[in-house]
């Protein structure tokens, strides 16, 4: 997660709207799916149920987004499969970014 985080923290408007490789969705589109899964896998390592992640007017807020969601995914002690599943979807994320 650190190194995604990394990667994107210090990226402008322009960067975050360009296309993502091998896809026809904006880089940050692709993010904030991956925000929108961490929080369903948080919820789901929580038996809660799962609630929509706001998109935010900036896309610059979404490394703070995706900060938020593995602090709270990792705060639920969730079961190894579903940190195998979290970690698959940032590296199919970093991958396609």
């Amino acid at each position: 997660m650190g190194l995604l985080v990394r990667q994107v923290g210090h990226w402008q408007q322009p960067r975050w709207a360009a296309v993502a490789g091998g896809g026809n969705v904006s880089r940050a589109d692709l993010v904030h799916r991956l925000v929108q899964e961490l929080a369903n896998l948080a919820a789901d390592a929580e038996g809660q149920p799962r609630r929509a992640v706001p998109r935010l007017g900036n896309d610059l807020a979404l490394p703070d987004q995706l900060r938020v969601v593995a602090a709270d995914l990792l705060a639920a002690a969730p079961a190894a499969d579903l940190l195998a599943r979290a970690a698959a979807e940032v590296t199919a994320t970093r991958t396609a970014l």
